[in-house]
């Protein structure tokens, strides 16, 4: 299966980058391919056309650092997708990977459930599946769509595909849908073995025509930090700035705090929502991966 999204990832990105953009000289006529060849990215790279075939099977191992970086600039890749490339050349049976158990609640450490309850901004813990781990009472109130449903755990990704309130939640709802796809995307470059992140996608696939479309184009992002335009039911229009803080002692875990975007008058609008207090409870582990 990894040497499959390998392979995929690798052409899909291939087929993007065309002779005059990655600055080859070809002679005139038409092409069998909209992109570039297999031997023109391995030349792009410095290694034979051979190789690069093996690597795009995935039928190699120990790729260098070298020739990832080589094969990151020929194909133009950013840092998540450079990331998301490493990921899958360490694949494979030997992977090191731990063995999963069957999918449940993870649990957010007691310090960060007191920093999110010490904190006046919205602020929640999200892993790698965007299922929402804890939330301060200031982030479920502005997350009151995504609460309304009765799945649970809360889920990012569930919600945007799933529900026809995101379209209206979300200011952008294609920009939103474009990076929980590539989130998604990242993490199951970094654990192929995740078996709820697995089921999530399987889901998401059947039940999503505008998730299947977008997960066949291979992007990649490694976080959610960025400028969210929200349309809530309570206080109306909220401009935000998100941060992602990882939290290096739970691998997948990150805090994400929303601020309020300095050329918006969302301040005020947070205030309002902070004075309606949080209309819905923690999540529980009860039901939904």
């Amino acid at each position: 299966m990894r040497n499959e999204a390998l392979r995929q990832f690798l052409m899909v990105r291939r087929a993007r980058i065309t002779p005059d953009r990655a600055g080859l000289t070809t002679p005139r006529g038409p092409r069998r391919v909209t992109g570039l060849r297999r031997a023109e990215v391995a030349s792009l790279a410095g290694i034979s056309t051979g190789y690069y075939k093996r690597v795009e099977r995935g039928v190699v191992t120990g790729v260098s650092a070298s020739v990832l970086a080589n094969l990151a600039h020929a194909l133009q890749l950013n840092d998540a997708e450079h990331d998301y490339l490493a990921d899958l050349l360490r694949g494979g049976p030997s992977s090191s990977h731990p063995a999963h158990p069957l999918p449940s609640a993870q649990t957010v450490r007691p310090f960060v459930q007191q920093l999110l309850a010490a904190t006046n901004l919205p602020c929640c813990v999200l892993d790698d599946r965007l299922d929402v781990l804890a939330a301060n009472d200031l982030a479920r109130a502005l997350y009151l769509p995504l609460y309304e449903s009765p799945t649970r755990p809360v889920n990012q990704a569930r919600f945007t595909f799933c529900d026809a309130a995101s379209h209206d939640y979300w200011g952008d709802w294609d920009t939103m849908a474009d990076l929980v796809v590539s989130l998604l995307r990242g993490s199951s470059g970094r654990d192929p073995v995740d078996p709820g992140l697995a089921q999530l996608i399987t889901e998401l696939r059947a039940r999503s025509a505008d998730f299947r479309t977008r997960w066949a184009a291979f992007d990649v992002a490694s976080d959610t930090c960025g400028v969210r335009e929200i349309n809530h039911p309570l206080v109306g229009r909220l401009t935000l700035e998100t941060h992602s803080i990882p939290l290096p002692e739970d691998p997948g875990q990150r805090v994400v705090v929303h601020t309020p975007h300095p050329a918006a008058c969302t301040q005020q609008q947070l205030a309002r929502l902070a004075a309606c207090g949080s209309a819905v409870d923690e999540p529980t582990s009860e039901s939904g991966r």
